[in-house]
């Protein structure tokens, strides 16, 4: 089968999408499925598929265009587009300013062609059963495999689709839909049309025999107007196709016991390693050296969405309770001064970091008492995935993933030993500071602080069960014979 998506860890990693697509593959190889990975050729992908050789394709591609074959850092193969489309340096769905590209929809309108295109036998050698898009970016292979499909008068892959966040769509003018030879009995409220404009989103959604999306909680919260963005109708008419598959952590990335990015690994049952990554975090910011409040640690995108605001809102509180803060992220740029800010006003409380470093956010998840996650929506989560790994008490909304995933430190789930973090219901600060102030009474209980490490730690959020899921899917949509 074939993995469909823009982005792919170590390679090239905006968020959490990256991670998920990296490490299902590899669960589904471990359960007997061949899987391949489709990939636009940015620069840091090319790169990172030293093997990478063109393809003898069984038909020409756009002119500048061609298909290579390669092997990625763990040993599965992939394929590359290289396109002068993907010859950027930086983020690749946004300028500097924040702006989307003016040639977005090529972008991704080629990454969707060409799996279609390999469906049809692109690859002489080579064909999926099933193609399985990942977000708005992969949204028309969906659509361009049915088209084949109705050209040649017969069904050539299974599809599936994943919504990984249904806020961010993939929406663009009408007027695209010719030079992306989209014909026009598609762009109609029932195909591609959404408020007058093209949305890539909404062509996974209607065209892919199946939808997944990344947790249970967030499959529900989708088909109603309040998280539907203006897809819940079209979500609740297929809601008989529609599967809410909860994402997991991959192992070979994030484990307190073998991180080679940490300052002193920790096994489960020996939390000595985490006391030092503490100290080292502690260090690294300039921050006090002190321990009898817990230091909270954010690893995010700094906007509203993930509840930034909140925890602006809640500074003064938890600072008053003698907490730490430490902030990795970036985003809004408001967002981004009030915390420069409030870093400047009170250094050795408050540590920034703005931009993204992946050895840094292992370092903030293992060395942070709690990782904040106070979203006002929230597809899955891996944040706090990773802070229940790590002996890190996730606090969070009780929304999407997180709600799946979190179990609040309820004086009844202390007693019988399922609390694993800090939950509330409500997106506003009251509700917040509710729960941060039962994470700083806990943390001064330190036989019941090391009961809820020891819960977080005992969850088992692995891969193993999704694609168990997934390869069940697979099967159910596969043309014929065995999932490859």
């Amino acid at each position: 089968m074939l993995q469909v998506c823009a982005e792919l860890y170590p390679l090239l990693k905006t968020g959490g999408l990256a991670d998920v697509c990296a490490a299902l593959p590899r669960a589904l190889a471990a359960r007997g499925c061949e899987v391949r990975v489709l990939l636009p050729a940015f620069p840091p992908i090319r790169a990172g598929v030293a093997d990478a050789r063109p393809v003898d394709t069984a038909f020409a591609l756009p002119r500048g265009t061609q298909l290579l074959r390669g092997t990625l850092p763990d040993g599965s193969t992939t394929y590359l587009i290289e396109s002068p489309l993907y010859a950027w340096e930086g983020n690749p769905y946004v300028d500097a300013r924040g702006e989307p590209y003016a040639d977005s929809h090529l972008r991704f309108a080629l990454l969707g062609r060409v799996a279609a295109q390999l469906a049809e036998g692109l690859d002489r050698g080579w064909r999926p059963q099933v193609v399985h898009g990942h977000d708005w970016h992969a949204g028309l292979a969906p659509v361009y495999l049915a088209l084949a499909a109705q050209r040649q008068g017969r069904r050539l892959a299974g599809s599936v689709f994943t919504v990984h966040n249904l806020a961010f769509q993939g929406l663009f003018p009408m007027e695209v839909a010719a030079a992306l030879e989209l014909p026009v009995q598609l762009l109609h409220m029932h195909g591609l049309e959404f408020h007058r404009q093209l949305s890539f989103m909404k062509g996974g959604l209607v065209y892919a025999d199946k939808l997944t999306t990344v947790s249970p909680t967030y499959a529900r919260e989708i088909q109603e107007p309040e998280q539907g963005c203006g897809l819940d109708g079209l979500l609740r008419a297929r809601s008989g196709d529609l599967s809410g598959i909860l994402n997991g952590v991959d192992p070979a990335v994030w484990n307190p016991a073998t991180d080679a990015l940490l300052p002193a690994p920790y096994p489960s049952d020996d939390l000595r390693g985490k006391a030092t990554c503490r100290s080292h975090l502690q260090v690294e910011f300039g921050l006090a050296r002190q321990d009898n409040a817990p230091l909270f640690g954010i690893v995010s995108r700094l906007t509203d969405q993930k509840g930034i605001h909140l925890i602006l809102a809640g500074l003064p509180e938890l600072l008053r309770r003698g907490g730490q803060l430490v902030v990795l992220g970036s985003g809004d740029r408001a967002l981004e001064g009030a915390l420069r800010a409030a870093a400047a006003a009170q250094p050795d409380r408050i540590g920034l970091s703005l931009g993204y470093d992946e050895a840094l956010a292992h370092r903030i998840v293992a060395g942070a008492d709690v990782i904040l996650v106070p979203s006002r929506f929230e597809p899955c989560g891996l944040t706090q995935l990773y802070g229940l790994r790590y002996g890190t008490l996730p606090l969070v909304r009780r929304v999407g993933g997180l709600a799946d995933s979190v179990v609040d430190c309820a004086v009844e789930n202390l007693a019988d030993r399922s609390a694993t973090g800090f939950v509330f219901s409500r997106f506003d600060v009251a509700d917040y500071l509710a729960a941060m102030r039962r994470a700083c009474i806990l943390y001064d209980r330190r036989d019941d602080w090391r009961q809820v490490q020891a819960s977080a730690m005992a969850q088992q959020f692995d891969w193993d069960a999704a694609a168990e899921r997934y390869a069940a899917l697979y099967h159910e949509v596969a043309v014929a014979g065995d999932v490859s």
